[in-house]
C-alpha cells in the first residue's frame, strides 16, 4: 500500500485521453484532430528553428514573440496572454491558482471530463450543473462558495453553445474553455478585458492542426495573468512549440479556409446522420454528438472499431453517446457506409 501518496490521488480515477493507435490504417474520428495539415508557414518556421542554435538554448519562458503576435491578431494586450502546453495546461494552471484544497469547482453536465480530474488532483469538490433542454445553464442552481466555474463553449461532447447573454453575467469566477471557438459563430475572447473574474482558454490543436505540437493559451486581465505566470512550470512551452504556434496564428487566412471546409462537411453530414436514426444536436464545433434510439453507443463504437473506424464513446451518469470528429469528406463517407450497414 502506497500510504505516502496523497489520499485523494489514490482514490481518483485519472483522465483517459482518446485512443491514439500507432497503426495508420484507422479512420481516426475520435479526438477532434483537424484532418488537414497545418499552415505551410509552420513547417518553414520549424525548419529554420532546427537549423540554428534554438534547440541548444532554453526557450523564452514568457513566450513574448507569440504573445505579441497574438495580441496584434486578437486585439488584446500581450500582458493579458498566458502561454500553455496545450489548453489543458492552462486549465491546470488556473485551477492551481484559484481553487484551494476543499474548494468547489463547477462545470456543466455533460461536458469535458478533465474538469473533474483537475478538481480531484486539487483536493476540491465538484458540482455539476445540468444543461437545460435548450442548452442554457441555470446559475441559480450553483451552490454557495464556488471558486471557479468551467464552461466549454462550444461544449464537448454536444457541440452546443450557451446563449450569449448568460456567460456575460455569470455570478462566480468563470473560465470559458474555447478549444472549439474557431468553428463557432461567436466567441468571448474580449470579455476578460472587461471582467476581471473571467478567463478564456484557447487551443491550437483543433483549428490550427497542431495537436502534435501541444500549445494553447489563455486570456485574462493583465493583473490576473501576472499571478498565473507564478504558477506555471518555468519552461512549460518548448522552443519548437513557440515557433510553430507563432507561425500558425500569423496565418489566419489558412486557418479560416480549413475551418470553412470542416464546417461545410459538418453541415452536410448532420442531416445524413439524422436520416439514419441518430439524434444529433446542431454543433458549432468540429465534431457531432450522436445517440441512436435502437442501438447502444457502446455497441456502435465497438462495431466501428472492428471496421478500423475510431469514434469516441462517452458515458455520463445521465446519458451516453458517440462523439464523432469531422474528418475529410472521404472519411465521413466511409463512416456513413458502415453506419448504413449497422443501423
Amino acid at each position: 500500500m502506497l500510504d505516502f501518496v496523497r489520499p485523494n490521488i489514490l482514490r481518483m480515477q485519472g483522465y483517459e485521453p482518446g485512443e491514439q493507435p500507432q497503426q495508420s490504417d484507422y479512420v481516426k474520428l475520435n479526438t477532434n484532430e483537424n484532418p488537414y495539415p497545418p499552415s505551410p508557414r509552420v513547417l518553414e518556421a520549424l525548419q529554420q528553428a532546427l537549423s540554428g542554435e534554438r534547440l541548444r538554448k532554453y526557450p523564452d519562458p514568457l513566450g513574448w514573440q507569440f504573445r505579441e503576435t497574438a495580441a496584434r491578431i486578437f486585439q488584446v494586450p500581450p500582458e493579458a496572454i498566458l502561454i500553455a502546453n496545450g489548453s489543458d495546461d492552462a486549465l491546470t494552471i488556473i485551477t492551481r491558482t484559484l481553487v484551494p484544497e476543499n474548494g468547489v469547482i463547477c462545470y456543466p453536465n455533460p461536458s469535458y471530463l478533465l474538469y473533474e480530474t483537475l478538481a480531484a488532483i486539487q483536493g476540491a469538490r465538484c458540482h455539476s450543473v445540468p444543461f437545460t433542454a435548450d442548452g442554457d445553464l441555470p446559475p441559480e442552481s450553483l451552490p454557495r462558495g464556488v471558486h471557479v466555474t468551467y464552461v466549454p463553449n462550444p461544449n464537448s461532447p454536444t457541440g452546443t453553445v450557451v446563449p450569449r447573454g448568460r456567460l456575460e453575467r455569470w455570478p462566480t469566477p468563470l473560465v470559458i474553455d474555447e478549444a472549439y471557438a474557431d468553428f463557432a459563430e461567436d466567441n468571448y475572447l474580449q470579455l476578460p478585458l472587461h471582467q476581471e473574474r473571467v478567463i478564456v482558454t484557447r487551443s491550437l490543436s483543433k483549428s490550427y492542426s497542431l495537436a502534435g505540437i501541444r500549445f494553447g493559451f489563455a486570456v485574462a486581465c493583465p493583473e490576473l495573468t501576472r499571478h498565473l505566470y507564478k504558477v506555471k512550470d518555468s519552461y512549460n512551452c518548448d522552443a519548437l512549440s513557440l515557433v510553430a504556434a507563432t507561425a500558425a496564428i500569423a496565418d489566419q487566412e489558412y486557418m479560416r479556409q480549413n475551418v470553412a471546409r470542416i464546417r461545410a462537411t459538418r453541415q452536410r453530414i448532420t442531416p445524413l446522420l439524422r436520416h439514419l436514426g441518430f439524434t444529433v444536436p446542431d454543433s458549432q464545433a468540429n465534431f457531432v454528438w450522436c445517440r441512436h434510439a435502437q442501438h447502444s453507443a457502446r455497441w456502435l463504437y465497438e462495431q466501428l472499431k472492428a471496421r478500423r473506424i475510431l469514434v469516441r464513446y462517452m458515458r455520463y451518469p445521465q446519458t451516453e453517446g458517440l462523439r464523432i470528429t469531422i474528418g475529410t469528406d472521404a472519411d465521413m463517407e466511409r463512416l456513413l457506409d458502415e453506419l448504413r450497414r449497422l443501423v
